[in-house]
């Protein structure tokens, strides 16, 4: 689509609501002999007169008293587009945003997320999306926001860090094994329930005891700490969870959570946002919403 020059714009109303080229010259702060131009650019642009002589003054033609509304209406649209956004009110809000994370994440943070915005933010919904094979380029229109272990992200993608914590093994209450701290011997001899998305039963639990000269005994994998704690609570086994996810755990279920007797890396977190959203205000509330209640559930994790 052509358009004119928008700049004649304001020129124009100033024209037709004056009906005088030295009022609207005034009025726009330039001389009248540019404005005497502009009216000759305005006319050839239009194709009409606009305004003509009638003894020692001017008139409107037919033609644009007819447009004086429009321009009008013009102007202030186009003011009114190029206004900076109004202020941010969180009472207000209806938004919804959908967040791709883990079960973990849903657990330990999910509710207070919601009590959070229903406080805050009553208009807010949260959609959330389970982890699977995750496509950055989600985030340039189907996902808000990643929150979990966050793969290479392209230059259009930004991320903070989230408070990690370690990693605890839950038993039910009742297994032999619970009552007690356990070795390394005997955590590597303990049947186990292990969590991957993909199904791999291999990982750095697996690497530190092979360094000790064991092995451990995994008689399941799950794509879920949930369904691994459920796992557990039905037979004797030991179910290895991030730490604010257990704390959780041991609050609603029959279990008991042990330490894992092994030197492990803390859970490297993280949330992840396209550039579409770094500036907008509701986006910039979910994301410190999401920051903060990680760091008080990786706390609590750590306290229990």
């Amino acid at each position: 689509m052509q358009l004119p020059d928008l700049n004649l714009l304001p020129a124009l109303d100033a024209l037709l609501r004056t009906g005088s080229v030295a009022g609207a010259a005034a009025e726009m702060r330039v001389s009248a002999s540019a404005m005497s131009r502009t009216l000759g650019r305005l006319r050839r642009v239009v194709g009409d007169p606009l305004l003509v002589p009638a003894g020692r003054g001017l008139v409107l033609t037919p033609a644009a008293r007819a447009m004086q509304p429009g321009v009008r209406a013009a102007l202030e649209a186009a003011g009114a587009a190029l206004k900076p956004p109004q202020p941010f009110e969180l009472a207000t809000l209806e938004r919804e945003f959908t967040i791709r994370s883990s079960d973990g994440f849903c657990v330990a943070v999910g509710s207070e997320l919601v009590a959070h915005a229903a406080a805050e933010a009553p208009g807010v919904r949260l959609r959330m999306l389970p982890e699977g094979d995750e496509d950055p380029a989600d985030l340039r229109d189907r996902v808000d926001l990643d929150v979990g272990a966050l793969p290479p992200l392209p230059p259009d993608v930004r991320s903070s860090p989230l408070s990690g914590g370690g990693y605890l093994a839950v038993a039910r209450k009742r297994a032999p094994f619970a009552g007690r701290p356990l070795t390394v011997a005997e955590f590597a001899a303990v049947p186990q329930v292990t969590v991957s998305r993909h199904g791999r039963a291999h990982g750095i639990v697996d690497d530190r005891l092979h360094a000790l000269g064991l092995a451990r005994d995994v008689r399941a994998t799950v794509p879920t700490y949930g369904a691994a704690c459920f796992m557990a609570l039905g037979a004797d086994l030991l179910a290895l969870v991030p730490a604010s996810f257990a704390a959780h755990a041991v609050r609603e279920m029959d279990l008991v959570a042990l330490e894992i007797p092994l030197d492990l890396p803390r859970v490297r977190t993280g949330q992840a946002w396209h550039l579409r959203v770094d500036a907008d205000p509701a986006h910039r509330w979910l994301r410190a919403a999401v920051e903060r209640l990680s760091g008080e559930s990786a706390g609590a994790g750590a306290r229990d």
